[in-house]
């Protein structure tokens, strides 16, 4: 008679500990803040490639401190190979600092809470290139949550072109200096998290080191492309901090802590917990944006928020299962 296990031992404990509920926290607020936060203290004058290298260096920084608090720096050097560093982080890491061009021009050009909404796009394509490279499938509830998502999505590109932005722009440059550069953003941000996952689980890197390696690749990256892109002229001509004040750093330093912030959310939290930590930061955008802004969502925003919130919430509740063949 064969016994029935009573339980499979899990890297993602059931209960989370108050270390992880601080993650998880610090993460939503973060995530539901970063919009307004780099709105209020990035000037339009300052140079987008400059922001996107500063933030990456705060990272490592970031990262080699936490490393070496623990005491893995010893041990990190003597397993570091630029092979390896290469193959699990290098075609991320170039596409991440692509994404995070492209999103630094989104938020001077879209509210808060639409670019929000329009990021949280990049699940259906972090789902894609999953079944894509990774062969995993989708249950029938989690392609359902998709698709209202992808309804969501449309309601808001039609409200944003059909009002005036934030920002007093017009329609054309809203739609392909807003909610375009998002949408890429969130269609690279699936296949480099995909990448990740993949990298993950054959060369077993630390989220510490995945988020180093990654920040010197795509730093890299970006100072190539200085060499022929307009922000690479206007760095050589104004000055790599042209437009910045010391309040600049705010927004740089916060989205620095919230790439580590992911790393740990995810190693120690899991998908599910990080679904509702997306759904919460887009509760605290909206809170956010009117507290400060005085601006009360749109009509079309107040239309796409619940499928927004059902969509993810129905795609972490509703896993794939593989059904049991009966014997």
């Amino acid at each position: 008679m064969a016994t029935k296990k009573r339980g499979v031992p899990t890297a993602i404990p059931e209960k989370a500990s108050p270390r992880v509920w601080l993650y998880l926290v610090l993460l939503t607020l973060q995530y539901g803040a970063q919009p307004l936060i780099s709105k209020r203290f990035i000037r339009r004058e300052v140079i987008v490639t400059s922001s996107v290298l500063a933030c990456e260096v705060a990272k490592v920084i970031c990262a080699l401190f936490l490393i070496a608090r623990g005491g893995g720096l010893k041990k990190l050097y003597n397993e570091w190979t630029l092979v390896g560093s290469l193959t699990a982080s290098g075609l991320p890491a170039a596409i991440y600092a692509l994404q995070n061009s492209l999103l630094q021009i989104s938020y001077k050009n879209l509210d808060s809470l639409t670019f929000s909404m329009l990021n949280q796009t990049k699940l259906f394509f972090t789902a894609l290139f999953t079944y894509i490279i990774l062969r995993q499938k989708q249950s029938t509830q989690q392609i359902g949550a998709l698709f209202l998502l992808i309804i969501a999505a449309v309601l808001l590109s039609i409200g944003e072109g059909s009002s005036k932005g934030s920002s007093g722009s017009n329609p054309d440059q809203i739609l392909f200096h807003g909610i375009v550069p998002v949408l890429v953003a969130s269609v690279l941000s699936g296949l480099a998290s995909a990448l990740c996952q993949w990298a993950s689980q054959v060369k077993k890197h630390t989220s510490y080191m995945m988020t180093i390696e990654m920040s010197v690749v795509g730093s890299l990256c970006l100072l190539a492309s200085t060499f022929k892109s307009p922000d690479g002229e206007a760095i050589r001509q104004h000055g790599f901090f042209y437009g910045w004040t010391p309040l600049t750093l705010i927004p740089v330093i916060f989205n620095a802590v919230g790439g580590i912030l992911v790393g740990l959310v995810t190693s120690y939290a899991g998908g599910v917990r990080k679904g509702f930590v997306i759904v919460s930061a887009l509760l605290v955008t909206a809170l956010l944006q009117f507290i400060f802004d005085g601006k009360p969502p749109s009509f079309y925003c107040l239309l796409a928020l619940p499928l927004v919130i059902t969509s993810i919430s129905i795609y972490q509740k509703y896993p794939y299962r593989v059904k049991k063949k009966e014997s």
